[in-house]
């Protein structure tokens, strides 16, 4: 049997033991998926346990932690056609690969594909699905399921020309909340982004505290603001941080860990063009907020 022509690359950083368990069942899948392991400079036994225990898995050893910038090494690394995103805790369902490479095949467009989530053992549907499926982008002719800007990584499947055209994931973001600017940076280039319920994929989230995540949530939604939205909603949401930080120990360190990274921002900054400044909009809207529908963190 051939290989599937989707890959698998996973970034992980010192998870060795919930590492194990995911390469156990992407190795398993019918698919056969040829599987990258980008290691963020692991300082437990990750590389020792995949070359005793999974020595038909590559690893790309990096010299210290990219963050999600892990995951364009694997792209590059990986010629197959399509390639999907693992975490060190998530891995896909059998048959959805197959599933995912008949939906590229089938459209030409289809720059990226945001799957549905089952979470836990229990299987729980991720309330991520929802949110995505009711997306006001709606369908578009040439493309399957629901336009979206935003994905949850782990559970999505790209097409490798796509990704490397849009650049990737962004340096400046490192980890959280980076999915939405790889969205807007597709839709940028052409190229679409859809929901497709009908692929799967399984998250098996550690349940500990995640210290610091809700100031890095928020630091890099604003610095999205900044590499793509117009200046008066980059300012508005730089205002609503900086009158939460008042209160907020984690808007506190947002706000000061943007500051620290705008002028990196401020020259990477590449306006979003009409159309996709319009559907970004929309979802703007469609919340009330000043989050993306479709986005995940």
């Amino acid at each position: 049997m051939e290989r599937s022509p989707v890959g698998v690359v996973i970034a992980t950083r010192n998870r060795s033991a919930g590492l194990a368990v995911t390469l156990r069942h992407l190795l398993a899948l019918p698919e056969r998926p040829e599987v990258v392991v980008a290691d963020n400079a692991s300082t437990d036994d990750t590389r020792t346990m995949i070359a005793r225990d999974f020595p038909q898995v590559r690893v790309l050893a990096l010299p210290f932690n990219r963050g999600a910038l892990a995951r364009t090494h694997g792209v590059r690394a990986l010629r197959t056609p399509y390639v999907a995103f693992s975490d060190d805790d998530s891995w896909w369902a059998p048959g959805a690969l197959g599933e995912a490479a008949r939906l590229f095949d089938a459209h030409p467009r289809l720059g990226l594909l945001a799957a549905r989530t089952l979470v836990g053992p229990e299987q729980e549907p991720d309330p991520l699905n929802k949110v995505l499926a009711d997306s006001p982008l709606g369908p578009a002719a040439d493309l399957p399921g629901t336009q979206v800007l935003g994905f949850l990584a782990c559970a999505s499947i790209t097409r490798r020309t796509a990704y490397l055209d849009a650049g990737g994931f962004h340096p400046l973001l490192f980890f959280a909340a980076e999915e939405t600017l790889l969205a807007y940076d597709l839709a940028a280039r052409g190229w679409g982004v859809t929901h497709c319920p009908e692929v799967v994929a399984h998250h098996h989230p550690d349940q500990g505290p995640r210290t610091g995540r809700p100031a890095v949530v928020r630091r890099n939604e604003l610095l999205t603001a900044w590499l793509r939205r117009p200046l008066p909603h980059a300012l508005a949401r730089t205002r609503r941080l900086t009158a939460d930080a008042r209160h907020d120990p984690h808007a506190r360190r947002a706000l000061r860990e943007t500051l620290t990274r705008l002028p990196a921002a401020l020259r990477a900054r590449r306006p979003l063009p009409p159309h996709v400044e319009g559907a970004a909009r929309l979802l703007d809207t469609d919340t009330d907020t000043d989050t993306d529908t479709g986005g995940a963190s």
